[in-house]
């Protein structure tokens, strides 16, 4: 099995991901969201480039449609939650539907149409993400969000200890990143030592959302791999 990662959404290229196996991680907190509504029983999640579009969508049926994400980590203004896991209770999502729209995540998804299978990854359920990929025994390319753009570190930390959890199950060939990222993740496997130094993270913690870092930090707390496919998040 080849890993490769890409640093983030804009760098996604259709040749790298056309066909591949990929896994998008936005640590930070898109994908670490969508897996806690899909393991609190929301029935799918759809992923959105724009406000806009997340809010049409969402009017054709208020009852079971729910508007979630950010813009600049804060809440958008007429979403019903904002970007943190911890909105997403099962009281909350249980039965619908989450309408999402993100600074990053969200486009990384978008942004790896074409891939045989697009998987969401966190910390939360890394190790049950390497499981399904060993299923399905296909080349993966790792796909950061990053932020806005740009080299997210927490990201990157987060593709090393997936790769860790690869390597402990089956023989790996890793591209140089990928290399780099796990031996950062084989320095650093208390997660804290080194995602201290993230932008995104000292971000989020300057707008009081220490628990939001807390749950988003955690290591396999759920066996749930969220998947898309044709527009949808299962």
């Amino acid at each position: 099995m080849k890993v490769d990662i890409i640093i983030s959404a804009d760098d996604i290229k259709s040749e790298k991901v056309k066909d591949k196996l990929v896994v998008v991680i936005d640590m930070l907190r898109a994908t670490s969201v969508i897996t806690t509504a899909v393991s609190n029983g929301c029935e799918k999640v759809i992923p959105v480039l724009t406000v806009e579009e997340a809010k049409e969508i969402a009017s054709r049926d208020r009852s079971s449609f729910l508007l979630g994400g950010e813009r600049g980590a804060l809440k958008i203004e007429g979403f019903d939650y904002s970007n943190s896991p911890l909105d997403y209770t099962s009281e909350v999502v249980k039965g619908k539907t989450l309408i999402m729209t993100t600074s990053n995540g969200t486009r990384a998804i978008k942004g790896s149409l074409g891939a045989k299978h697009i998987l969401i990854g966190a910390m939360i359920n890394a190790e049950a993400v390497a499981k399904k990929l060993l299923e399905y025994k296909d080349d993966v390319v790792i796909v950061n969000a990053g932020t806005y753009g740009q080299f997210s570190i927490d990201d990157f930390l987060c593709s090393g200890y997936i790769i860790d959890c690869l390597k402990r199950h089956t023989e790996v060939e890793l591209t140089d990143i990928a290399t780099t990222a796990h031996y950062i993740y084989s320095q650093h496997e208390d997660i804290y030592s080194f995602i201290k130094f993230a932008s995104h993270y000292n971000r989020i913690q300057e707008l009081g959302l220490q628990e939001d870092l807390n749950y988003c930090c955690k290591k396999d707390i759920t066996k749930v791999v969220p998947e898309y496919a044709e527009g949808v998040i299962k």
